[in-house]
């Protein structure tokens, strides 16, 4: 029953999200416009929790790093957009880092922390761009720490849903489990990019 529980869990940010548009910053607040941003795109919410699983599988200081790097490039990338810095290939970008990041999961790629570190945060620099390029009316200051702390929760699902797997499947079979996880990432990233 835990195992079926555990896969359930896991399999949740595949299910189909429901159409909705974003929050209105002018009867919502600049910080819950923020906070929601993320939660609306299938694509941010498959990357972020894919750095989550790959920092589960790295362990150690990747746990907080690793998500951490993501978070500080998103709101260099963020700044970026406001300053008018213009960033080439944004969608495509972010539609690569989730079958990139499921795919380091997927095969468990034993990188250094630094280098882990630096590849999660090249490609949130355009996921923090796409979040400056549909600010619209909302304060930038506010709805900056509003994704930067629904980014940072959907990193610790991700880091949750891996430390999970391996308390409660085993260390060997948990490993598969987010292996498998990072798998389905990478499949959900391809099948967003065709039109999915």
């Amino acid at each position: 029953m835990k195992r079926l529980l555990l896969l359930s869990l896991a399999l949740l940010p595949m299910a189909p999200l429901p159409a909705a548009a974003h929050l209105n910053p002018a009867e919502h607040g600049s910080f819950a416009a923020g906070f929601s941003h993320p939660f609306f795109g299938p694509d941010h919410i498959f990357a972020m929790v894919a750095v989550g699983l790959w920092a589960a599988l790295l362990g150690g200081r990747a746990l907080w790093a690793v998500p951490a790097s993501f978070v500080g490039a998103m709101l260099i990338g963020f700044a970026a957009a406001l300053g008018g810095i213009p960033l080439p290939f944004v969608e495509p970008a972010i539609l690569a880092s989730v079958v990139a990041v499921g795919l380091l999961a997927l095969t468990a790629v034993r990188a250094p922390v630094p280098v882990a570190a630096l590849i999660v945060g090249a490609f949130a620099l355009f996921h923090g761009h796409a979040h400056g390029g549909e600010l619209g009316e909302a304060g930038a200051g506010s709805f900056a720490l509003g994704f930067a702390l629904a980014t940072a929760l959907l990193h610790g699902a991700g880091v949750a849903f891996g430390l999970g797997f391996a308390r409660f499947l085993g260390s060997e079979f948990g490993r598969g489990a987010i292996r498998a996880a990072g798998g389905l990432t990478a499949l959900a990233g391809l099948w967003l990019a065709v039109g999915g």
